[in-house]
């Protein structure tokens, strides 16, 4: 029967047997066809459970899923693509869906942060930016001395400066400052933070850090924020309801001088757009070619590099009177991400960079042996200055507070050099030498004085000119000689530009000529009077050259203005300069009455011999005597100075200015120049110009 032929058990036949068993031969190919493609099977699931990262070079074998938005995250499991925005930080593309796509819960926040973003910023608004601006947690150094290990926050928590200068392990961030137990710094520290310090991990880093509620903010309004290292979505940034971002900028392009509130005005550390030739100042959105040179690091995207300068910047601004250091720093680095690990390691690097340069913790500082401006690889130097007075006193001040072993030998019984205040007259400070401010826009002048809490009285525009017996000159008349005197220096700087050193000529002939020319062409006829003040602005010229113009380089009278100047108001140090060139001079190791004879800088070490046949051993010397000294070869050199200096020596000149104090019974000039801080005189003559030229009050209280 049918049935029974089923039931029955064959053997196995060969292939050379009936065609009976060719059916079993085939169902054994379909057997092993099936295992063979459920072992695929088991490949592909295994293949689906974990993807690397597509992005070239990522070390992160098993990324998981930062974000954890959507419903079906993917966690450390498996995801149809891993987006990449360090080595250490992957979103899955579930999350990315949950955003980006307009039919999830995400998109709506995504389009609300898109808004904020294009309308300050200037980058573009991308589902990774996002992600790194939004949704990256924050991470947290432990404060703790003997622990400082890093810590990931919870995705809720807002990381604040208060956060982060008290941090420790395992404090509760949400409702209560308690730590949970006592131990929670043996806890190891996750492996990715170290990969941070690795050269290679920032290149690996997909955007650069734009850093939240920066200190800078204030100082930066006119810039895009993402061009100068801040985010476009923090508050600070966020340009006024109803205002486009051009509308915006282009107003406050127009404002010369942004200054913040409650800081000194004569505080302006950065530029602002389309601003230049401002003494001291940076350029928040590019860097300068030093900073190129000492990080080259970021020369194809400097965005980290500004960002924490410009922060750095701001900081020092805010509060000048204490040094600066990378512990206060530290704290104001708000940025989601790993990258906030790089950023408070590279702060370090930046600051002392830039307290080498002078930018920042420069001035009157009181700095303490054990926290000194630099590093320990500069506290066993050795440097000799020659000369007391202001820029010998600064630079020992500033290398003493580097942690450098400094003494100042100066030739004379006081320091000072140029300056040196006569207070004879009761309750009035007379400066025999320096006692203006000329410029004080980020003038070290002016820092001094708000670190020392010194009041600087600004000098008012308004100069009238009065005549021999008391009249005073019609303005309309000053104002056309002055536009006349200008015209003239106009015509001499065209006449410069094709000359060479050697077609040089006075400015003071160059100026006749041009005014004889012109009297010739133009038949024009000036008065008596107007002659006067055409000499007195002259004069005037001579004043600010300190020299008679027959002396003076018509090709190069004003060479300086082709550098950054002090720029702003000119002031009047009613107290006195020596007020604070004396605290410059506090605490350091002065030498007074040691003219130094000889300086041989053959060997290693550098050799100071002084008139009392003392030798002083250093390793470094700074020289910064009058220029009229070392024309006169008062200290000898071995080897000699370089032709090139020599030169340059030789090529400058230094005026000489005469100051007479005068003290009267009463004030008979204020019911003339109505309350006019000083005013001119108007020669009798050409052969007077320059005598008595300018008068100044010198108690304007």
């Amino acid at each position: 029967m049918s049935t029974g032929r089923v039931r029955t058990k064959k053997k196995a036949c060969s292939s050379d047997q009936s065609p009976d068993s060719l059916p079993v031969r085939s169902s054994g190919r379909q057997v092993k066809k099936k295992a063979a493609e459920a072992a695929d099977d088991d490949d592909e699931a295994s293949e689906k459970k974990y993807r690397k990262c597509e992005k070239a070079g990522c070390t992160a074998t098993c990324p998981v899923c930062f974000a954890s938005a959507a419903e079906r995250c993917a966690k450390n499991g498996y995801t149809s693509r891993w987006y990449h925005l360090s080595c250490g930080e992957h979103f899955c593309n579930e999350c990315f869906d949950h955003y980006y796509r307009s039919h999830k819960d995400g998109y709506e926040k995504y389009t609300a942060w898109k808004r904020t973003w294009t309308s300050n910023g200037k980058s573009e608004p991308s589902p990774k930016a996002f992600m790194a601006d939004q949704q990256l947690p924050y991470w947290v150094q432990c404060t703790k001395p003997e622990c400082g290990k890093w810590r990931q926050l919870t995705k809720e928590i807002q990381l604040t400066p208060q956060i982060a200068k008290t941090y420790r392990c395992g404090m509760k961030l949400n409702n209560s400052t308690k730590t949970e137990g006592s131990d929670q710094c043996s806890m190891p520290e996750d492996l990715r933070v170290a990969e941070v310090s690795d050269h290679w991990w920032y290149s690996m880093l997909i955007l650069p850090p734009l850093l939240k509620d920066s200190v800078a903010a204030p100082f930066l309004a006119a810039y895009y924020p993402d061009c100068v290292g801040m985010s476009p979505s923090c508050t600070s940034t966020n340009r006024l309801p109803g205002e486009s971002n051009l509308v915006k900028l282009e107003h406050l392009k127009s404002v010369p001088n942004l200054t913040v509130a409650g800081m000194n005005k004569y505080f302006q550390p950065f530029y602002q757009p389309n601003e230049c030739g401002k003494a001291l100042c940076v350029r928040p959105d590019v860097m300068e070619l030093d900073e190129l040179y000492e990080f080259p690091e970021y020369s194809r995207d400097p965005t980290m590099y500004l960002a924490l300068r410009n922060l750095i910047l701001a900081l020092w601004y805010t509060n000048c009177k204490e040094a600066l250091t990378p512990q206060k720093c530290i704290h104001h680095i708000i940025v989601r991400g790993l990258v906030r690990i790089r950023c408070v390691q590279e702060m370090e690097r930046i600051l002392y960079f830039m307290t080498r340069k002078g930018l920042i913790n420069t001035g009157i500082l009181s700095v303490s042996s054990d926290q000194y401006l630099l590093p320990k690889e500069y506290h066993n130097k050795s440097v000799i200055i020659v000369g007391a007075g202001a820029a010998g006193l600064a630079a020992a001040r500033q290398l003493h507070n580097f942690g450098i072993k400094v003494i100042i030998l100066e030739a004379k019984d006081r320091i000072g050099g140029r300056v040196w205040d006569d207070k004879t007259f009761t309750g009035v400070t007379v400066g025999r030498g320096a006692q203006i401010v000329n410029g004080c826009v980020n003038n070290p002048m002016a820092l001094m004085c708000e670190q020392l809490g010194i009041k600087m009285h600004k000098l008012g525009e308004k100069c009238d000119l009065i005549q021999e017996g008391g009249r005073i000159t019609d303005p309309t008349i000053d104002k056309r000689m002055d536009f006349h005197f200008n015209a003239i220096l106009d015509v001499v700087s065209e006449w410069r530009k094709d000359k060479t050193q050697h077609q040089d000529v006075p400015l003071g002939e160059k100026i006749q000529e041009i005014y004889k020319a012109f009297i010739q062409e133009s038949g024009i006829q000036f008065s008596e009077l107007e002659e006067k003040v055409l000499q007195f602005h002259l004069s005037n010229l001579e004043y600010a050259c300190g020299s008679n113009l027959s002396q003076v380089s018509a090709r190069s009278w004003d060479h300086n203005e082709f550098f950054a100047q002090f720029a702003g108001d000119h002031t009047l140090l009613t107290v006195g300069y020596s007020t604070v060139i004396d605290k410059l001079a506090e605490g350091l190791d002065i030498r007074l009455n040691f003219p130094v004879q000889s300086i041989d800088y053959s060997g290693e070490e550098v050799q100071v011999t002084t008139a009392d046949g003392t030798v002083w051993t250093t390793q470094k010397v700074l020289v910064t005597v009058p220029l009229a000294l070392l024309q006169k070869n008062a200290i000898q050199f071995n080897p000699p100075l370089s032709e090139k200096k020599i030169k340059a020596i030789n090529s400058l000149g230094a005026g000489v200015i005469e100051k007479i104090a005068l003290q009267f019974p009463y004030r008979f000039w204020d019911s003339k120049i109505q309350g006019a801080d000083f005013f001119g005189h108007v020669p009798p003559n050409s052969s007077q110009r320059g005598l008595f030229s300018v008068f100044y009050d010198m108690d304007p209280e």
